[in-house]
């Protein structure tokens, strides 16, 4: 029987997993990047542990010191920044892989140790990017910002996972030189690059459609937050901009002149709930007008209200009416039809 470690089978997932984001109109570069370099990673530890290649061993820390700041970026390009701020710190994400080279040839001892401190480091960096909660993905699909922010999350907690392997194949080194370091570097390999590669398909669904549009500068003095919200009402309900599909808190912010920090602190004040919800309460209200006065089917009535995956319809759909859009749209009608019999009743 062929022999196939596990490694191999993790690199055929994201392999699929890469060509579905590639079918995408626009793919996003930084995580598709990142699978790239998690199929690569898991390749080559299957290579080191399943078949003996040895020799491995001084890619693989390079290749793996990688991964991190793949991630930062790929979450971080959910944040608008200005071109400035990208360049003066894009240099520094080489910095791991350079180090890790650099231990590689002149201190081998200290690999491990600088891997967990690596990850570890920007598991921290990348949960700060989403402090603030959906919100903060302001270059995100309102539609898909949710599940890019936990999406952040996870992979946050995945980076976290690979530090705790690494330390446990430390710890397996030290205690009983490394006989079930190839089991767990099957089990992180499995749990943590797969799980940063479904990450990495989550956020990029939130990526938006490109905008030609140039930046607005916002202005100087803040409106008060019940001007902003009524703006913000008047764009989504009257000019129609909720049934964007590719709408984003930055392009949201740029429409109406004001802050992106200050449409969100506006919102969660008044509304009580972050700017994803309030958006999509104004599509959930679009679908529910589209189900209640034509035959529209649900998925059309889905797409035409500017939600793209059903899945998220259903979500917010059920937390704005407490039912699915079929049973709305048979009560709507079974209320319809009473009120029909009752002035009916009323003319005889």
């Amino acid at each position: 029987m062929i022999f196939v470690p596990l490694p191999f089978v993790v690199a055929l997932l994201l392999l699929v997993l890469l060509i579905r984001m590639l079918h995408a109109e626009q793919p996003s570069r930084p995580f598709l990047a990142l699978i790239g370099l998690c199929i690569l990673q898991s390749v080559l530890l299957g290579l080191r542990w399943g078949y003996g290649m040895t020799a491995l061993r001084y890619v693989l820390p390079v290749v793996a010191s990688g991964l991190p700041p793949i991630v930062f970026a790929g979450f971080r390009s959910l944040i608008h920044r200005s071109a400035a701020d990208a360049d003066s710190v894009r240099w520094l994400h080489a910095a791991p892989p350079v180090l890790m080279l650099a231990l590689v040839l002149f201190a081998p001892a200290l690999i491990d140790a600088a891997m967990i401190v690596i990850f570890v480091g920007y598991a921290l960096a990348v949960l700060d990017l989403g402090r603030a909660g959906p919100d903060a993905l302001d270059e995100a699909r309102l539609d898909g910002a949710v599940a890019a922010h936990r999406a952040l999350v996870i992979a946050a907690l995945a980076l976290c996972v690979s530090a705790f392997f690494d330390l446990a194949i430390l710890m397996d080194f030290e205690w009983s030189r490394g006989e079930n370091a190839a089991f767990i570097v099957s089990n992180a390999n499995f749990l943590g690059l797969f799980l940063i590669g479904l990450t990495a398909i989550a956020a990029a669904r939130a990526q938006p459609q490109s905008d030609a549009a140039e930046e607005l500068e916002t202005p100087s003095t803040a409106a008060q937050d019940r001007e902003v919200l009524d703006r913000i009402r008047t764009l989504l309900a009257d000019r129609k901009l909720a049934r964007d599909e590719n709408l984003t808190l930055s392009r949201l912010a740029r429409r109406a002149g004001v802050p992106a920090r200050q449409i969100s602190g506006a919102v969660n004040r008044l509304a009580g709930k972050n700017v994803s919800q309030f958006i999509n309460d104004f599509r959930i209200a679009e679908a529910c007008r589209l189900l209640s006065e034509t035959d529209m089917s649900v998925t059309a009535a889905m797409l035409e209200s500017g939600f793209q995956t059903k899945s998220n319809f259903n979500r917010e759909f059920r937390r704005v009416t407490s039912l699915s859009p079929a049973s709305w749209r048979e009560r709507s009608r079974s209320e319809a039809l009473a009120v029909v019999a009752r002035v009916g009743a009323k003319d005889t």
